[in-house]
């Protein structure tokens, strides 16, 4: 009982200090915080293209590998087989 008093009296103290120390009104923050968010989307869009591009470069890489592995373990196999 006692913790959640404390709670909502910090919650309660922590709003109001906000309220009275905020450097701009609530429309300019609020406007701000839209502009911030359309660069971060904006910066978001470019990331995960790049990321895509990495992405996809790297699987064809691995699917390459991959093959050549598969071929070289084969003739490998093929080679032992016949020794014996």
């Amino acid at each position: 009982m006692k913790f959640t008093v404390g709670l909502l009296l910090g919650f309660g103290l922590g709003v109001a200090a906000g309220l009275l120390l905020a450097p701009q009104s609530g429309e300019d923050t609020r406007t701000q915080i839209g502009e911030q968010g359309i660069m971060l989307r904006d910066r978001g869009t470019g990331v995960s293209s790049d990321l895509r591009a990495r992405a996809n470069d790297a699987v064809t890489q691995g699917r390459e590998i991959y093959q050549r592995t598969k071929e070289e373990l084969g003739t490998m196999y093929s080679r032992a087989k016949s020794e014996l």
